[in-house]
Formats: C-alpha cells, structure tokens, sequence
C-alpha cells in the first residue's frame, strides 16, 4: 500500500461520520433551498474541508442542481460526490521534480506526522534521493528526538535546533543546508495545527518562503482512529 492510500484508508472515518451528517441534513430537508445550501457549506467546514473550497464546492451545487432542474434534496448527495471526485482527481503522485523539492507535513497532534516522514524519507533514500529532514516540531522536545531516531534509519540528515526555537529559522537552515549540500529533497516536520488555519501556516513560511523558489508539495497525514 502506497504513502496516499495509507493517508486515505486513515480518513474513512472521518469521510463516513462527515457524510452521516450530510446524509441527516438532505433527509432533513423537503425542497432545496438557501438554507438547505448554508448548511451544508457549515457541514464541510467543520469537516476541516476548508471555508474556501467549501465555498466553490457549494458554488458549483447550486449551478448543477440549476443547470439539471434537481428539485428532491436526496439528489444533491450524488452531485456533490461527483463534484468532490472531480477537484481530487489526479495529483496523487509525489512531484519531487525540482531540486531541492521541499515537503511540509502538516496536520493536528498526534496523526503521525513525524513517522510519516520517517517512512516517507526511508522510501525516498532507498529510490537514491539525498534526503534532508528538518525537526520544524520544536514546540514538543519528543519529535526532534523522534525525528533524529528516524534519520539514523533511513540515512538522512536532519537539521535541528533547540525546543522553543522558530520553526521558520529551522526550514530556513533546512533549505540552506540543502542548497549546500546538492540535496534532492527536503521533508519538514511540523508542530500540531490545522491546514486550514493560516495564521499558524504563515508562521512557518515567514523565513522559508523568502529562502528558495522550489517546488513545494503539502502533505497531511492522517491516523487510522482519525
């Protein structure tokens, strides 16, 4: 099983409890209105789909419920799958084109992202990458120790700092380091928040976004108890 269908097989949870409320919410309803629109795009954000594409997700609904004449709620389900398969079709292979490529795991505490990156930088070592890793988690002292274990096994190096350190300065030396060294990628460990809160996100690109023009891939593991 690949890195994305592991990330994948960890969301059903979450993806079968999100549609039980959407399934509630259609049953709910006996025409399709606003209200009926309101409330779902409520539903998605709080699933931590995100207000902006929550946004276009129900932006695109209303015009297809118009466009086919839906009038019974219990049809919006199948349209809005279609339209949730369609914005993830494609995208699913790593694109570590660019040199150095730059990774950053983000998600809440405790998902796995620090043993992700472990797995993920073993699989990229052993494909002949020069990996680096950067211990970026300097909120909790346990994952720059964690993160260092997993760089002995997988023959990376790691560039660190102390705990409490910025984590914008620990990419910044992680990107420098590799620009130095010829390194093919760059893998960032993260402390504890949400994709979708972007004042804590900003707080990691304050350094590094000014750092290197590369290629930057997001990745968001998630738990099998997810």
């Amino acid at each position: 099983m690949g890195l994305f269908s592991k990330i994948r097989e960890g969301l059903k949870k979450t993806r079968k409890a999100v549609m039980g409320q959407i399934d509630a919410l259609l049953k709910s309803f006996s025409k399709i209105d606003e209200d009926l629109f309101e409330e779902l795009e409520e539903l998605l954000v709080m699933g931590d789909v995100g207000v902006p594409t929550a946004e276009k997700i129900c932006e695109e609904l209303r015009r297809r419920v118009k466009k086919n004449n839906v009038k019974d709620p219990a049809e919006i389900k199948g349209l809005l799958q279609d339209i949730i398969t369609e914005m993830l079709a494609g995208g699913e292979e790593l694109d570590i084109s660019t040199t150095p490529s730059i990774i950053l795991v983000s998600g809440v505490n405790g998902v796995g992202k620090t043993t992700t990156i472990g797995k993920l930088a073993k699989q990229l070592s052993d494909q002949g990458k020069r990996v680096i890793l950067a211990a970026a988690d300097t909120f909790r002292a346990a994952a720059i120790d964690q993160l260092d274990i997993w760089a002995q096994r997988s023959g990376c190096e790691i560039i660190k700092q102390n705990e409490g350190s910025d984590p914008a300065a620990v990419i910044f030396d992680a990107i420098a380091a590799a620009k130095a060294r010829g390194a093919d990628v760059i893998i960032c460990d993260t402390a504890g928040r949400l994709h979708n809160k972007r004042h804590l996100m900003d707080e990691l690109a304050t350094r590094a976004a000014s750092c290197s023009p590369s290629r930057r891939a997001w990745a968001f593991p998630s738990n099998s108890s997810a």
